[in-house]
């Protein structure tokens, strides 16, 4: 259910966006987009597709090359493939048109080079020999990756979908489905996704990438999208029994839940 949007709504109600948060956010503005003026020759859908689409075949290539044919390089290929080719369902089915924006040589080069392209680090040292000789993931690690990487990849999808029809009836809070007791599952949904392609490479650089990408660019969006949500009728209320990345507990009668 979207809350529709209202003249009642005032504009001194909305919540502020950090200062340190709107200043990031235009820094990775411009850099993603603007930098080194010029053409503009690509979207950014296009670039974000590519590495997400082409991730089956990266790490299938890197398969290849280094002959690993192990449980755990199958597993990797398998889990952030699959995601791959959901990510190009979900922008056939239902596309975000912010990332319809057009680059330039200079904005989309620093994407690749400084978000999309670490990305591909845990696969790397997954299935190549870069770390030397150790033992494959054990199966406990495997299974907990694919449980992570299920859960994530149906949040993502299935909020992403809800909010894409919800708000096709026009602007307004969403407040029932999976976003009743959460407000961005979807981003964590992501980050539950890229938490299992971390955990299968059982090393800390994939960990600091993810701490990159979602400190520095993340969290900056996500204080943008809270501010905007505010102007909305109902948000405090909302906001209220509502968790910002995970559900908040309520106490009933003495016993915590969801």
């Amino acid at each position: 259910m979207a809350i529709p949007d209202s003249p009642a709504s005032a504009a001194d109600s909305r919540d502020a966006t950090p200062v340190w948060a709107c200043s990031l956010h235009r820094l990775a503005t411009h850099l993603s987009q603007d930098l080194g003026g010029g053409p503009r020759p690509w979207k950014l859908a296009t670039l974000i597709n590519l590495q997400k689409g082409g991730t089956g075949l990266f790490v299938l290539g890197l398969m290849v090359v280094c002959g690993n044919w192990s449980a755990g390089a199958w597993t990797y290929l398998a889990l952030h493939g699959t995601y791959g080719l959901c990510w190009l369902l979900k922008h056939l089915a239902f596309r975000d048109a912010r990332w319809d924006v057009r680059v330039t040589w200079g904005g989309g080069l620093l994407t690749w080079l400084a978000v999309l392209g670490p990305y591909w680090i845990a696969p790397v040292l997954v299935v190549t020999p870069l770390l030397g000789p150790r033992p494959g993931p054990a199966p406990w690690l495997l299974a907990l990756a694919i449980a992570v990487h299920t859960l994530g990849l149906a949040l993502m999808l299935a909020s992403d979908g809800q909010k894409h029809a919800a708000l096709a009836r026009g602007p307004g809070l969403i407040t029932d489905g999976l976003f009743r007791r959460l407000r961005h599952p979807n981003y964590l949904g992501e980050m539950l996704l890229y938490a299992a392609y971390a955990l299968l490479a059982r090393h800390w650089l994939p960990w600091l990438v993810l701490a990159w990408v979602w400190g520095l660019v993340f969290l900056p969006n996500l204080l943008l999208i809270e501010a905007s949500l505010s102007r909305h009728p109902g948000w405090a209320a909302y906001k209220a029994r509502t968790g910002f990345l995970l559900p908040r507990l309520r106490v009933a009668g003495g016993i915590q839940e969801v």
